[in-house]
């Protein structure tokens, strides 16, 4: 009958034994209906040991005996055997069916059981009526698991591969027209739609992950192919637009276009230029993921029209309708189909889905010749209207719908379609290569099948045709960061296809003749001449064809790419009189452009496109100038531009050749842009800009370092024209790296010294020292740096710039000079009587010791300014005994005689010092006991025995401390225990 049943054995393993399993599978008009096998494997695809059985009964039909359905055998026996047969049938399996056998039993021997009431019985081996259903087998329960599992690894561990292989399973049914197709969707969308993240996302009004996004608009697009079924049975496209509209008004059911509510234009309507569409959003219809499936169940297959493109390739125009304006027939005969484009591709898709593929070619080839004739009215209307559009230099866009990264991928369904008819299978096209990845597809050109005379035309040249008409689609920015990323991806999707093609002369022919179609179309084209402010650049597209003309014809890839590389939305105002499609006709937050989330993405791809340009053009200066130009104009961010004078370098210095001076050149003007665009902008890469630019005009040679040195004041700032530019140009590596003769060293030299002074005139603080040094080998230089110090140092200048200065000229050989800047900073510094570690405290020390070693009178000189300056005792008193040790005049200054007697602390310059510690010590000890807590008692004891040494360097100093110790307690008398302390150590 229609049940086959067997043993299949697995072989045995290196680590498993041999292992035999039951299978029985049941079928139907050659569809198997269910399936059971031992092995227990769940999955929703049959186990390899039905597929086992299945297939040795398809190629061995002869080894499998064919046998009556069970009850025909039956009706053959008479009661002994029947009895016989029923008690050998228990025997050999009594554990199992004895139950149900003595079940049975009792029923049939009771009169009035259910079982009696039922005229004959039961046959598993007789297959089903004419009436049922037949469908192939599918383990739903097996289905729901699977995808709640894949759903629950939230795109981790391949689970996204997985649903993707999944639905490729239902795209796989559909093409087989196996009914269970539309049921597996249906069970898949169950499952999505009852993902706990949903409710989830929706509450934190996070969009949807990435990875699940893609996976939703799959679903959503199979769905419009699945009620496209051009043989469909009404009832079922009923039943399946109840589901999908209950789904849809499921609150937590994503949207569209990500979370943004956006008005395209309903599926089944043509577009319509009006400005009627609703600004307010809440007027706008919430549009689901299945709302493009619910409009396509309104959509059928009767138009006659539509019929006879399907059936037939040699369904063209009589030739005695061809002269006036038709709107089936284009002027060659040949059919159009006027429908509103993402719809009619979709129904491409759908007859291609559905196994079709001769019908979806012909709807294709019609579509496309209604493109070509739109294309060609579009141009006319533009050149009618050109002068007027130049000059207002703004236009209206006319398609609020872009078909690139349109949820029905109209253009990706056109070319799949087009591609897959002239695909060569080679013998092994399974095989993977060696990398795993499968080999770019191979194709060879099939000529269209079509009525008409010119038959010149292929498949693969329509293929590359219609994707550059969809790319090329001038079309409004969408709302939203989903839409904008799917624009995104879906042209890089369409160009990674395209770049598989081997573009062969008929095919580099179309390339041309759409190019130019491209560049002349006016607003219709997204690289026409005027564009609307919100258009969707073309950089990435333009990237693609400039590659792809350059070999053939580098003019017009030129021309392309350089008018490709605007990005208007970057120019700072909008034209008045800008009308674009309504809801951006009142903004209410003036800002320089909409959200265009993208906006990275897209400069860097603006970037990009101009590197390709750059790095082709190298050699040829005419070339050079205008992408220059091209940069200069259009790229408005200045770590772009100085990505781009970093690649021009790098293709400029190959390692294994010489320098390529145009290109260099071109580097170093950009290096030059991005310094004057940055130099009044806080830029965190500016250093490394600033050294960028030093080595590539290094590189460029003598003239680009004296140039950058005399125009310093327009690239940088004066302490990285010191410290960096100047330093560096003056280096030696980069004398050694430029070999320069003499002359062009002292020019280099004097221009760094020139930079060195302006930059001391007009930032002293900062640049004084690197003025200085970069002056050193230049006497008058030198001496107009130091003037310059001197004259800001009592106004503009702190004293650690002049410590510092000060250090710098005794290190030269200049101490007199130290001492006079050391002088002007002791006036600029105030230490209070508690600064004991204040940093400049080594400097004070340094400028005391640099007087004392220089003589009495420049000691003489410093010390009223120590005492004016410093109020710090223990410093005051570390001054002092440093200046007693050691006899002053020791620097030996020509000319001066030195006495080499040590200096008394009765006489001044010392007294005066000798004074002002004493005093410090007393001031310092009042202060410290308006606050002291106990746990410092010992710490100020120890402060007094050091204020007792100061004391006892003065004639009546052992007097002068034991009063001021009378004098304490007295008035600390309240503190008990210190003044026991003091007494204690003091008397």
């Amino acid at each position: 009958g229609f049940h086959l049943s067997g043993t299949v054995t697995e072989p045995a393993t290196a680590t498993e034994p041999e292992v035999t399993y039951k299978v029985a599978i049941s079928f139907d008009r050659c569809k198997i209906t269910s399936v059971t096998c031992g092995c227990g494997n769940k999955d929703i695809f049959y186990c390899a040991h039905v597929v086992a059985l299945s297939l040795y009964r398809i190629r061995k039909p002869d080894q499998v005996k064919l046998r009556l359905p069970i009850s025909e055998t039956l009706f053959q026996m008479n009661r002994d055997q029947l009895q016989k047969f029923v008690q050998y049938l228990i025997t050999a399996h009594h554990t199992e069916v004895l139950p149900t056998a003595q079940k049975l039993a009792d029923e049939i021997l009771s009169s009035n059981s259910e079982i009696n009431q039922v005229h004959g019985a039961p046959d598993p081996t007789a297959g089903a009526s004419i009436d049922d259903e037949n469908c192939w087998h599918l383990d739903e329960e097996q289905v729901r698991e699977q995808v709640k599992l894949f759903l629950s690894q939230g795109g981790y561990y391949g689970s996204g591969k997985q649903l993707n292989s999944m639905f490729a399973k239902v795209r796989e049914m559909l093409r087989m027209r196996d009914s269970n197709g539309a049921r597996m969707l249906t069970l898949i969308t169950e499952q999505f739609m009852a993902d706990p993240r949903l409710s989830l996302w929706r509450q934190q009004g996070t969009g949807i992950t990435e990875k699940c996004r893609q996976l939703w608009d799959e679903l959503g697009a199979l769905w419009v192919c699945v009620v496209l079924n051009p043989h469909c049975k009404l009832e079922e496209k009923s039943c399946w637009l109840r589901q999908l509209r209950k789904w849809g008004e499921m609150d937590v059911c994503p949207l569209e276009d990500g979370n943004y509510g956006n008005e395209l234009p309903n599926i089944t309507n043509a577009l319509t230029q009006s400005s009627s569409h609703s600004q307010d959003s809440l007027a706008r219809p919430r549009r689901t993921v299945f709302t493009r499936a619910i409009e396509g169940c309104d959509l059928h297959w009767q138009d006659s029209h539509l019929q006879r493109i399907i059936s037939s390739d040699f369904y063209v125009s009589p030739s005695y309708q061809r002269e006036g304006e038709s709107l089936l027939f284009n002027s060659q005969g040949q059919p159009l189909w006027l429908e509103h484009v993402p719809t009619a591709c979709a129904r491409v898709d759908a007859l291609r889905s559905h196994g079709y593929p001769r019908e979806a070619l012909r709807l294709t080839v019609a579509i496309i010749n209604t493109l070509r004739l739109q294309q060609q009215r579009q141009l006319e209307i533009y050149k009618h209207q050109k002068k007027e559009l130049l000059q207002r230099g703004v236009t209206t866009i006319t398609n609020l719908e872009g078909w690139v990264g349109h949820p029905l991928n109209p253009i990706g369904c056109l070319f799949l379609t087009l591609t897959e008819a002239c695909r060569l299978e080679e013998e092994n096209c399974l095989e993977i290569s060696d990398t795993g990845d499968s080999k770019p597809p191979v194709y060879q050109h099939i000529p269209v099948a079509t009525g008409s005379q010119d038959s010149t035309e292929s498949y693969l040249s329509l293929a590359l045709e219609v994707a550059l008409m969809g790319m090329g689609q001038q079309r409004v920015m969408p709302e939203g960061l989903y839409a904008q990323d799917k624009v995104c991806r879906n042209e890089e999707q369409i160009i990674a296809r395209l770049q598989d093609l081997e573009l062969d002369p008929v095919l580099v022919q179309t390339l041309r003749k759409q190019c130019i179609l491209l560049l002349e179309g006016g607003p219709f084209s997204g690289l026409g001449e005027v564009i609307h402010r919100e258009s969707v650049p073309m950089h990435t597209f333009a990237k693609y064809l400039f590659s792809a003309l350059l070999p053939h014809d580098a003019d017009l890839a030129y021309k392309l790419a350089l008018r490709a590389m605007r990005l208007p939305v970057l120019e700072t105002t909008a034209p008045a009189g800008d009308v674009t499609h309504p809801h951006h006709l009142v903004s209410v937050v003036p800002s320089r452009y909409p959200r265009w989330f993208t906006l990275g993405h897209l400069e860097s791809q603006q970037c990009e496109l101009a590197s390709t340009m750059l790095t082709a053009a190298k050699g040829d200066m005419l070339r050079l100038r205008t992408v220059l130009e091209a940069i200069q104009k259009n790229i408005h961010s200045s770590s772009l531009i100085f990505k781009l004078a970093q690649d021009a370098f790098k293709i400029a210095t190959p390692a294994d050749s010489n320098s390529d001076t145009t290109l260099l050149n071109v580097a170093l003007e950009l290096g030059l842009q991005v310094m004057r665009m940055t130099l009044s902008t806080l830029n965190w890469r500016r250093r490394e800009m600033v050294r960028w630019l030093v080595t590539c005009a290094t590189e460029v040679g003598v003239r680009a370092l004296v140039s950058i040195l005399q125009s310093w004041y327009s690239l940088f700032t004066p302490t990285e024209a010191t410290s960096i530019v100047a330093a560096t140009v003056m280096s030696h590596n980069t004398i050694l790296r430029l070999s320069l003769d003499y002359p062009q060293r002292e020019e280099l030299a004097s221009c760094a010294r020139t930079l060195a002074l302006q930059c001391a005139m007009k930032d002293p603080q900062n640049c004084a020292l690197s003025a200085l040094t970069l002056c050193e080998k230049d006497h008058i230089a030198f001496e107009t740096a130091y003037q310059i110090v001197i004259d800001a140092a009592s106004t503009g200048m702190t004293y650690t710039q002049l410590f510092t200065i000060a250090r710098y000229m005794e290190h030269r050989g200049y101490p007199l000079r130290a001492f006079k800047l050391a002088s002007l900073a002791m006036t600029h510094l105030n230490l209070a009587y508690n600064q004991d570690t204040h940093p400049a405290i080594n400097d004070v020390l340094w400028a005391c010791a640099l007087s004392h070693s220089l003589g009495k009178n420049e000691l003489a000189a410093i010390i009223p300014l120590v005492v004016k300056s410093v109020h710090c005792a223990t410093v005051l008193s570390d001054i002092l005994r440093r200046c007693t040790m050691t006899a002053p005049g020791l620097a030996g200054i020509p000319g001066r005689r030195n006495s080499g007697k040590l200096m008394s602390t009765d006489k001044a310059p010392l007294r005066q010092l000798l004074d002002a510690t004493i005093s410090a010590y007393i001031n310092t000890t009042h202060s410290r006991l308006t606050h002291i807590s106990p746990r410092h008692y010992g710490e100020f004891i120890e402060f007094l025995s050091k204020a007792r040494e100061t004391f006892l360097l003065a004639q009546d100093g052992h007097i002068q401390f034991a009063q001021f110790i009378d004098n304490l307690k007295q008035i600390y008398k309240g503190k008990k225990k210190l003044m026991l302390l003091v007494r204690e150590r003091f008397g």
